[in-house]
């Protein structure tokens, strides 16, 4: 196994609750529109770009409508929840002390837009942490495709396989482990009963002793 020179974060659902402010989001719009199943429709959506997780939604449901009227009542919601509701997930602050202790160089890989990732991240002074953030507007393919793991490697100048990649979802945990990173899947509530072959450990928490031993002493 190769030893982990470098940490790249999923952003929503890993580092912050925010899956959990993003489902609460997606029942309320599919239940204003007669649907009260929407588990199967947010799992779909889960992890992928906006555009293509509307897209998702749109296929499974039928809508007519475009996916810019979808996205903009969505981000209504979301950002009424967003501001009251979030929170970083247990051990965040704790396992970003750890990787600075050990002087590795650290990014995050989000589906997600720039904008957001700059507001959520700078919200809790984070952004300065990171040697790099991608996002949806960095690359061409979202994932499960491996392009934003494979360029996060890039900017921190290191193999793929000496990647450790944290991602709380099936589809992000495809990606990382098509892009050859060192993938350990992180499962939230919402995403537990996901498919999470090809991960190399599915951990309990950012904490997990998995994580830990990775790190060095």
């Amino acid at each position: 196994m190769s030893k982990i020179v470098a940490v790249v974060f999923d952003l929503d659902g890993l580092m912050f609750n925010t899956e959990e402010i993003f489902n609460e989001t997606g029942t309320e719009l599919l239940r204003r529109r007669g649907i009260t199943e929407t588990q199967p429709v947010i799992d779909r959506m889960m992890g992928r770009r906006a555009h293509e997780a509307f897209r998702e939604m749109i296929t499974m449901c039928g809508f007519s409508e475009t996916i810019e009227e979808l996205q903009q009542e969505s981000d209504s919601i979301f950002h009424g929840l967003l501001h009251e509701r979030i929170a970083p997930m247990p051990g965040l602050f704790q396992l970003l002390d750890r990787i600075e202790q050990q002087a590795l160089p650290k990014a995050v890989a989000t589906s997600s837009g720039r904008g957001y990732l700059e507001e959520v991240l700078g919200r809790f002074s984070l952004l300065e942490r990171f040697q790099a953030t991608l996002t949806s507007e960095d690359v061409t393919h979202g994932k499960p495709h491996p392009e934003i793991y494979l360029k996060a490697a890039e900017r921190l100048a290191v193999e793929p396989a000496q990647m450790l990649v944290l991602e709380d979802s099936s589809i992000g945990t495809k990606a990382a482990a098509a892009a050859g990173a060192h993938i350990v899947s992180v499962p939230h509530v919402f995403s537990q009963g996901q498919d999470f072959s090809g991960t190399r450990h599915i951990a309990t928490s950012l904490l997990d002793p998995y994580i830990l031993s990775l790190l060095g002493n």
